[in-house]
Formats: C-alpha cells, structure tokens, sequence
C-alpha cells in the first residue's frame, strides 16, 4: 500500500480505530519519520483523543483511558529501550489484556514477541510517498485489509 503523505497516514489511523479494541496490538516499524506516530496519532483521534497526541518517545509509554479514549490505550515508543529487561519491566505483557496497544518501534522486542500483532512498516519512497506493508497474523484477518479511502 502506498501513502502519499502524513494525511494518509492518519487516515489508516482513523480506518484502524474501526477494527481495534483491549487485547490487540498494533506494531509500527520503519525508521525515523517515515510515520509511525502519523498513524498512532489518526488512530488516538478516532478514539476520541482531542488534541494532538505527544509522541511517547521520552515517556516510553503514554497512556489513554475512557472517556479520553473509547476503550484503554497504551501509547509506547521502544526506541530508547535496547535491553529486553528493560522492555518485561514495563508490564506490557499483562498492560495489554484490558488495553489497546500501539507500539512504535516494536523490533527492539525479541522475534518470538507479541505474534498476534498487526505488525505494520513504513518505508520511505524515494519521492516522499511511504510505502507501507503489513504481517497480518491470523486474528487479524477477518479486520485486514481495510477499506481505505486513500
């Protein structure tokens, strides 16, 4: 799939939060500024979040309850995090039974980590536009692909 721009990111978002609720996981990979907070954000305003949403890159994880948000949300940003100790500590394991989880930079999990999650990447084109694919385990398969107006 292709995303011309930040807008499309936060259109499949906004597509996302139609299909997502506690218990699931959306991974974001891709390197820096190819739009994994784009697609966090559009995902938090069809929530409900108003305002912009901070990225979590210093707070690790940012989270979101109702009425904030329609249903529980852990925004987090791995990126600082290189150490998998570090990354059991946060409790996401058990965070995310009653919680929706976004999660940016989710290759700094081990491989055998979360294999139920909608693992989305970004790459950057060479015109600007991101190129976007997506591992979709077998609960997500009824939810993907979804119909997006991009």
């Amino acid at each position: 799939m292709r995303l011309e721009n930040a807008a499309a990111s936060e259109a499949l978002g906004h597509a996302l939060a139609g299909v997502v609720g506690p218990g699931d996981i959306v991974a974001l990979s891709g390197q820096l500024g190819a739009g994994k907070t784009s697609i966090a954000r559009g995902l938090l305003a069809a929530l409900g979040l108003e305002g912009e949403a901070p990225s979590p890159s210093f707070a690790i994880v940012q989270p979101y309850e109702p009425p904030e948000t329609r249903c529980p949300v852990l925004h987090v940003d791995l990126y600082r995090l290189d150490d998998p100790e570090e990354i059991a500590e946060l409790g996401l394991d058990d965070a995310r039974h009653d919680s929706l989880l976004i999660v940016e930079w989710p290759e700094r999990l081990p491989d055998s980590a979360w294999a139920d999650a909608l693992w989305l990447t970004l790459t950057i084109m060479p015109d600007g536009a991101r190129a976007l694919t997506a591992r979709v385990p077998a609960a997500w398969k009824d939810r993907w692909p979804l119909n997006l107006p991009l």
